[in-house]
């Protein structure tokens, strides 16, 4: 958007934001890439934070925070920060505000309730953040993409691994052929260059990211196999190489991350995937 004078101004939505940092990254200096990276990654730490304390958990100085809000076309850095600010106060969700009361009560009830509570606050603030950034329009392509393939190659590795477990199952119920690369005897790389650009890929890794999980989705993406990525980042090596990519951000109780939103989406795409065959 431009004003009278011909001047760019900036993003005054964190969307509009968002989407100008992913559009620049490739041209970003490696520094301000940090930046953009730790901004899209903790925005409510960006909206309550000072220019010190975002700056040393960024690992780069107050004034590389500066450069950053220039380069985008702001004024400065507290220009930038409204932007976070303004997001926060859009918000309809409260389960911030829970968990944090859940961690605060005294021990009135058992640790064990205390402990289960927790985890169920955080498994709905997943689902309540996911349902309000999910981009319909690239779940719906994504969902092309893969029922259009020949065969469904399933990647994942560690904490990631029971969501396309479950998508196996449900692909296999569905009659849709599908493939996890994650053999036991060391072959997935073998397995992921069966894949021909009549099939699809689905890739799923949070940070920190699997480097087999990137490698092999990157392998088949060298060969032209269309990849859909499910990721927590615009900066994660996924997003990069996939032609689609869903964001999910699950929260957490006490530094253990929610399957919820994640596990709700692998349901839903199955089922989508199978529709869209009909």
């Amino acid at each position: 958007m431009k004003n009278e004078q011909g001047d760019v101004l900036p993003p005054r939505d964190f969307e509009s934001l968002r989407s100008l940092i992913i559009e620049r990254r490739a041209a970003l200096p490696k520094r301000l890439v940090q930046v953009a990276r730790y901004f899209l990654d903790h925005p409510d730490e960006i909206a309550f934070g000072t220019a010190a304390s975002i700056a040393s958990a960024a690992a780069v100085q107050p004034s590389t925070l500066v450069r950053f809000a220039h380069q985008l076309n702001y004024d400065g850095f507290s220009d930038l920060q409204k932007v976070f600010q303004g997001r926060l106060r859009e918000r309809t969700s409260n389960y911030d505000d829970r968990l944090k009361a859940l961690k605060n009560t005294k021990q009135d009830k058992p640790e064990e309730t205390q402990l289960l509570n927790g985890f169920m606050a955080a498994a709905q603030k997943s689902l309540q953040d996911f349902s309000s950034s999910i981009d319909i329009e690239t779940f719906a392509r994504s969902v092309g993409i893969l029922a259009n393939a020949d065969t469904i190659y399933l990647v994942a590795k560690r904490r990631s691994y029971p969501l396309i477990a479950h998508m196996a199952y449900a692909f296999g119920k569905l009659r849709i052929k599908n493939c996890i690369i994650g053999s036991p005897n060391g072959i997935d790389a073998e397995i992921a260059e069966l894949a021909t650009p009549r099939d699809a890929a689905l890739a799923i890794s949070f940070s920190p990211y699997s480097a087999d999980s990137v490698a092999h989705a990157q392998m088949m993406v060298r060969t032209q196999v269309p990849l859909v990525a499910i990721t927590d980042s615009a900066f994660s090596p996924l997003a990069v190489c996939a032609r689609e990519w869903i964001e999910i951000a699950e929260a957490d109780y006490s530094g253990f991350r929610s399957l919820s939103a994640s596990m709700t989406l692998c349901m839903a795409l199955p089922v989508a995937v199978a529709e869209a065959r009909r």
